[in-house]
């Protein structure tokens, strides 16, 4: 302006200017200053800026959708320093007018330049700083406006009206939709007028995916600022906003996924607009994972805003509790006046909950819920929570440390008149927390601090299952109960000797034939674990009731459960029966179907079936009558046992499998010593003929039975191929296995005569005598080191093996420690082995010495 005025241009002249400004410029080219230049740059940058012509682009509206469609502004509607439509105009005592900040900005930089302030039009020194509006311009702009906002309204109108709607011009409505409403606040009650905000939501719903995620965060942005009007807040919840914001939420792009949070934000200033968003489906869960998302931390800022919001609304507790989102409860329920934190506890008891949830609740909150069991009010909520919590394994020491024990208990064996539905959630939250051994066993279950396994607890647990007055539900929680104890091995000694002593075995057995389901269930799986320690005493109990073709009609039944079929046989295993017991009430037709099943079981791979199974045929493998001999040879056993063997590599099975086959290794041990081993030549018109041509050859000589054994015989492990598959199993990790197979092993050195030779040296061919003293050798004492050192000691008899072994420092040390440490068996063995070794005397020598040498 300055340099306008100094060489007598008009300020709307911008070519003449120009020229001017090159002329000074070619005048300067050849000037070595560095000043000038630089004002030159300056120069020219400045007028090439305020030459440019006017673009109603760079006006704040963007009013361009057609050319007919916006009403220019005037000149003096212009500020001279922003050439923008003036919002503030100001007058200065030059009579200029300026928009109200730019020229307060022009006066800061006057004064920080070091020159008297100025008017930029006039360059005039202003005497005054004072700024006067200009209300007849500013009405006059505001009016100008008002029209324009009108022409932009009634266009977006159109647009967006439009099917399918346009998407260059769409974007272009939205755009102008949003500036409008948030440069000209006073103008959204006309935007709402006309309709826009359900046109905006329309194209929402309808055209979501044509438009793409560009438009589609446009859309939430207008929707976002209109939302500031309350009634425009209203419409958009009528026409379903919220349930769309909640889709944006899982929108293509950030952008999109942004301006959704933040009007499910505004949304929520309200409390009832809060509760109506939080119970649109899906919310929640979606917020919550957005709020989990730490890659994208100002989407996860927003998120968790939107939660804070929700989480102060009582009503919304349930639906954040049902997305994960916990903590608002659990702060009500632990802090909160006791109705409400009874209402919490109906909720966790109501919920389907994740184990991490239950794991949290209980926690934070167990020690509340065993507090709300002293209040009568209280009790139902909390024993429905428990439970849900209880029903998770990990939470058992959780909720036996809050001390929910004695409460339960005080429950249960209260006299006085008491819901069924109370005492029947009790039992089931006992029956939970003992199912798996843990804390309980050795936390107080009453006020008297008596265990779960005390002799009292078990009395009083099997006096109520047998109680009239109770119900099925609460009957076969106890039996779950009882189950519980006694399996765990640390309840379970104590625990069995107390149900024997209190009749609890009559209790039981009457439950196996229940008519309710459940119970029958839980009465088998505990009359299946306390068979195996009082095989006699439920036998006893069996027999007089005439109870035991009732286990076998179970077993054939396809009607029963598949639990209570698996639990009879094995019970029925467990039994100890008599050899016409085993005749009479299994029947030798049983066997038959008895292997069928076990192979199809074997097929499906259930355990506890092929369990009961097997020990069903030990029963056939106890006797050497006639009767049991054919059933052996005519259904197989001794292949069925080595099969299985192999074949299975469940520990309790191989175990069974191991005793079957010792059994029938001591039957034919037997029959061999009557000499009934050897099978029978034919008979009849042409048994001579076959003798001559060979056609029945007389079987070897067996060097286990030292008399002739068949090639498949039921009754030998050497002809039967069972030899390795033993070997094999005395090396699992399963002592018990271990046992088993030594004790199937040990029969073969049963013999004592001159033919234990010929059997030990086809064992060592075999392998069996190696891997019995490397067993030895790393056995520590017990029941393995025993069992071991009595086939060592049987071994070392014969003089090749002596000397052999003699050398062998492992097994020497080995025998000397047995003779040490071991039991009076284990010694007297170790004292034969070594007398064999000829170690004794250097050993007891060597001792002597070192005894010596010591003091």
């Amino acid at each position: 302006m300055d340099l306008a005025r100094a060489l007598g241009i008009d300020l709307s002249n911008y070519s003449e200017l120009i020229e001017e400004v090159k002329q000074l410029k070619n005048d300067l080219g050849s000037s070595n200053s560095i000043s000038e230049r630089r004002i030159l740059m300056s120069l020219e940058k400045i007028v090439d800026n305020w030459s440019l012509h006017l673009d109603i682009l760079t006006l704040n509206l963007d009013l361009d959708f057609e050319d007919e469609a916006h009403i220019s502004p005037f000149k003096n509607f212009l500020c001279p320093l922003t050439k923008e439509v003036m919002r503030d105009p100001v007058v200065l005592e030059s009579a200029q007018t300026y928009e109200r900040t730019a020229i307060q900005y022009w006066f800061e930089r006057c004064l920080e330049d070091g020159r008297d302030p100025t008017c930029p039009v006039t360059g005039l020194v202003l005497k005054s700083l004072e700024l006067k509006p200009n209300i007849g311009l500013a009405g006059a702009i505001e009016e100008w406006v008002n029209r324009n906002v009108d022409i932009q309204i009634k266009s977006a109108v159109q647009c967006l009206s439009e099917d399918p709607p346009a998407v260059n011009l769409v974007e272009r409505a939205l755009d102008s939709m949003y500036k409008i409403s948030e440069e000209h606040p006073s103008s959204r009650c006309r935007i709402r007028d006309a309709g826009i905000v359900p046109l905006v939501v329309k194209l929402l719903k309808n055209s979501s995916k044509s438009i793409g995620s560009l438009l589609r965060s446009k859309a939430f942005m207008v929707l976002l600022s209109m939302c500031k009007d309350d009634e425009c807040k209203k419409i958009m919840l009528e026409e379903g906003t919220s349930r769309l914001a909640i889709h944006g939420l899982i929108g293509n792009s950030d952008k999109e996924k942004e301006y959704a949070t933040r009007l499910l934000l505004e949304f929520c200033n309200d409390e009832a607009y809060c509760r109506r968003a939080a119970s649109e489906k899906g919310a929640l869960v979606l917020l919550s994972g957005m709020a989990d998302d730490l890659e994208n931390p100002s989407l996860s800022h927003l998120a968790e805003n939107v939660l804070n919001r929700m989480e102060n609304v009582e009503d919304n507790i349930k639906h954040l509790a049902a997305a994960g989102r916990f903590d608002p409860l659990i702060k009500r329920l632990c802090e909160g006046p006791d109705d409400v934190k009874i209402e919490m506890a109906s909720i966790v008891g109501e919920m389907t909950l994740a184990n991490r949830s239950k794991e949290q609740i209980a926690r934070q909150g167990a020690k509340t819920l065993v507090e709300l069991l002293a209040k009568p009010e209280g009790r139902i909520a909390s024993l429905k929570a428990l439970y849900n919590l209880s029903s998770l394994d990990d939470n058992a020491t959780l909720l036996v440390d809050s001390g929910v024990l004695p409460s339960l208990t005080e429950i249960l064996f209260e006299n006085q008149v008491v819901l069924p539905e109370l005492k029947e959630l009790a039992a089931s939250i006992l029956a939970n927390l003992v199912s798996t051994p843990g804390h309980w066993e050795l936390a107080s279950a009453d006020r008297a601090s008596n265990t779960m396994q005390s002799e009292s607890m078990v009395f009083e647990l099997t006096s109520l299952l047998s109680l009239p007055l109770s119900t099925p539900r609460c009957q076969a929680s106890l039996l779950q109960i009882l189950c519980g104890i006694v399996s765990s091995p640390q309840a379970s000694e104590s625990t069995t000797a107390h149900i024997k002593a209190g009749d609890g075995i009559k209790v039981i057995i009457k439950f196996l034939e229940h008519h309710d389901v459940e119970c029958r269930i839980y009465a088998f799986r505990l009359a299946r674990v306390l068979s195996e320690r009082l095989s006699v005493d439920f036998t006893n109990e069996f027999r007089p009731s005439n109870k035991l073709p009732m286990l076998r009609e179970k077993i054939i039944d396809n009607q029963s459960t598949d639990g209570e079929r698996s639990d009879a046989a094995c019970i029925l295993a467990n039994l100890v029966l008599s050899e016409n017991e085993v005749r009479t009430i299994l029947e030798d037709s049983f066997v038959g179907w008895t292997v069928a099943k076990l192979k199809d079981q074997q097929q499906r791979l259930q355990s506890s079936m092929e369990e009961g199974l097997l020990g069903l045929l030990l029963h056939y493998t106890r006797s050497a009558g006639p009767q049991s001999i054919s059933v052996i040879k005519e259904n197989r056993l001794m292949t069925i046992f080595r099969d299985q063997l192999i074949v299975n590599p469940r520990p309790r099975l191989k175990q069974l499998a191991s005793i079957g086959l010792k059994n029938l290794s001591e039957i034919g041990q037997e029959l061999a010593g009557k000499g009934d081993l050897e099978p029978r030549h034919p008979k009849g018109l042409c048994s001579p003929l076959a003798l001559i041509c060979g056609g029945s050859k007389s079987p070897s000589s067996c060097p286990i039975h030292n008399a002739p054994c068949g090639d498949d015989s039921q009754f030998c492990l050497l002809r039967g191929n069972c030899v390795k598959p033993l070997v094999d199993s005395i090396t699992d990790k399963d002592t018990s296995v271990q046992i088993a197979a030594l004790e199937a092993l040990s029969t073969l050195l049963l013999d004592t005569s001159s033919g234990s030779k010929r059997a030990i040296e086809e064992l060592e061919r075999l392998g069996v005598v190696s891997s019995v003293v490397s067993l030895f050798t790393e056995a520590r004492p017990g029941e393995l080191q025993e069992r071991t050192i009595w086939m060592v000691e049987r071994i070392l008899r014969v003089e090749s093996f002596t000397q052999q072994h003699s050398l062998n420092q492992s097994l020497v040390k080995a025998l000397v420690d047995a003779f040490k440490h071991g039991n009076a068996i284990t010694k007297r063995h170790a004292q034969d082995a070594l007398t064999n070794l000829k170690q004794i005397s250097g050993v007891s020598g060597k001792a002597s010495s070192q005894n010596r040498g010591r003091r």
